[in-house]
Formats: structure tokens, C-alpha cells, sequence
């Protein structure tokens, strides 16, 4: 089948693992920079362009959307889902999981554990608020933030009230958060496909740093997780309606708290610490559930 990356790097790890996972298997594998595409949206005959090619005989995509391009790249999801071609990902999940405020309404709402979170978009009484998340040190995160960045430890009340105002002055929306100490700079990294976690590892922040993300200097080894932190990933995951998924997790004194569902998790962390195919899993899931090959490539201008 004709599998294609919907992504802007196609020199990255994730996207050289998967082309070779899928052609490895048989199938034919291709990138698509979904900021170059154009969509024609008609009663019953939706095209997408891409290259001036019509994208015509695509099996199943693996979106792999950047945050800053969560509007455009969605549309370009949904206009293939419109003309039928499988999604690893659906739009409405890759949606709900880039809005942190919803995510987190959704899994409270499915029973997952989260740290304790607030949001408001006038916050008159910081201090109310604040203590409602458990006091300094707290978490305060921009919900437009990624892999670590708009995300800041406010030690103090002093300190959270400062960034909170900074934050309110700039029309920013947030997220506050209590702090999980016991964490210790550490989270669990489980990349779930399907209805299991195929690999996991442990991040450990850089010194001098909390945020545990790869990207933000962190480093990353396998792990063994308990039942419940397994039970507690695909349940996210599933929460979210994504079949492939990076769920960070922490190790709270009161159980093992979900604090991210990520629908673009990046395979080098996890392969290299874990030393497992995990772009061939993600091939493998496509193959059960992917639907035949669809018809032919046209050119922009072809009689139809």
C-alpha cells in the first residue's frame, strides 16, 4: 500500500524510521509537506494538490503535525479523511489532544488521574486560584506551549503572581498547575499504538532544569511500568481517540498522574532507549486497519 508522512521534515529520525519500517514491509512510503498543499472543497469531489499532483491513490497517512501548524495541517488531515483515506490519527483527535484545556476536561472526565489544574481567563483573584492548585511551587504552562516551551516553575506566591500578571498582560492563555515534587524532575514517557504501550522509557531532566523533555536536554532510559501506569497510558490514549500516542506521566505520591497526550510523539527517544521497532508497530496497525489501495495520481488540469 501507499502510506505518506504528513510532514515539514522529512529528513528528521521519526520520518526516516518510519519510511524504512514501511518499506521494509512492502510498502511504498512518501512524504507530504501538508503547509504546501491545496485543498478544493466541492460536493462530493474534495481533491487535495499537492505539487500541482492530485493526491489520488494514498492508502493511510501518519500525521505529523507541528504546534505552530495545528490549523492548516488538521485541515489537510480532515480533507484525506473526506476522501477516504485512513488516518492513524483522526482529525478530531489530533484536536482534542493540541487544546490542553480540553484534553485535561476530557480525561477528568474519563476518571484518569491528572495533577490538580486551574484555569481562568480573568484571573482577579490570583491568590484564590493559586492556593486552589495547592500553593508555590506550582506549574504555570501556555496552552499553545510544546515539548516544554510556555511552561515555567513558579517557586514562590510572589514569583506565580509576577508570571501570572505577565502572562494576563499579554492576552496569554494559561494553565496552573500543582507541583509534583516527589517527581523529581522525572516523567514516564509511554508511546501507546493501539490498545497497548509498545516501548516506554523514563525521562530525567537536565540539571538545573524540571521540564524532562528530550528537546529541553533531558535524557531517556527504559523502564519498566507497573500495571496500573499501563492501564492509565492506553486509557489516555484512548481517551483522546488517537491509535498512536506519546502519554507522559509522572509518579505522584498519590498514584501515577497523566500531565500530556501528545498525537506527534518522535521515535529517536524512545527507539534509542529502548532499543524497539516502534516505527514498525506503528506499520504494523496501519496494515490491520488501513483499507485497500485506492486509484491513480492525477495531474492539476486532467479531464475528469
Amino acid at each position: 500500500m501507499h502510506i505518506a508522512i504528513l510532514s515539514q521534515k522529512p529528513e528528521s529520525y521519526s520520518c526516516t524510521r518510519l519510511i524504512a519500517a514501511g518499506e521494509a514491509r512492502g510498502h511504498r512510503v512518501s512524504v507530504i509537506n501538508y503547509m504546501q498543499c491545496t485543498m478544493v472543497i466541492a460536493a462530493h469531489r474534495p481533491k487535495l494538490y499537492y505539487q500541482d499532483t492530485v493526491v489520488s491513490d494514498v492508502d493511510a497517512i501518519i500525521p505529523r503535525i507541528a504546534a505552530a501548524h495545528t490549523f492548516y495541517g488538521n485541515a489537510v488531515v480532515r480533507q484525506l479523511e473526506m476522501m477516504g483515506v485512513y488516518s492513524v490519527n483522526g482529525s478530531q483527535a489530533i484536536a482534542r489532544s493540541r487544546d490542553k484545556l480540553r484534553s485535561l476536561q476530557i480525561l477528568s472526565r474519563k476518571g484518569v488521574g491528572l495533577p490538580v489544574t486551574g484555569f481562568a481567563h480573568a484571573v482577579k483573584d490570583v491568590q484564590a486560584l493559586i492556593k486552589d492548585v495547592g500553593g508555590a511551587p506550582l506549574i504555570i504552562k501556555l496552552l499553545e506551549g510544546t515539548q516544554g516551551i510556555g511552561v515555567v516553575l513558579a517557586e514562590t506566591q510572589k514569583a506565580a503572581e509576577s508570571v501570572i500578571d505577565a502572562f494576563r498582560n499579554l492576552n496569554a492563555n494559561i494553565l496552573l498547575q500543582e507541583f509534583i515534587s516527589e517527581a523529581a524532575g522525572t516523567d514516564l514517557r509511554c508511546f501507546v499504538v493501539g490498545s497497548r504501550v509498545v516501548a516506554s522509557m523514563m525521562r530525567q531532566a537536565a540539571p538545573g532544569e524540571f521540564r524532562s523533555n528530550i528537546h529541553r536536554g533531558g535524557s531517556g532510559t527504559k523502564v519498566k511500568l507497573t500495571p496500573e501506569e499501563r492501564a492509565i497510558a492506553v486509557s489516555a490514549a484512548k481517551a483522546m481517540g488517537l491509535n498512536v500516542a506519546g502519554v507522559d506521566i509522572i509518579r505522584s505520591n498519590h498514584g501515577a498522574l497523566v500531565i500530556e497526550v501528545n498525537s506527534s510523539p518522535g521515535l529517536e527517544g524512545i527507539e534509542t532507549a529502548t532499543k524497539k521497532d516502534v516505527g514498525g508497530r506503528i506499520i504494523e496497525y496501519i496494515e490491520t486497519h488501513a483499507k485497500p489501495p485506492g486509484p491513480r495520481i492525477e495531474r492539476r488540469g486532467d479531464d475528469h
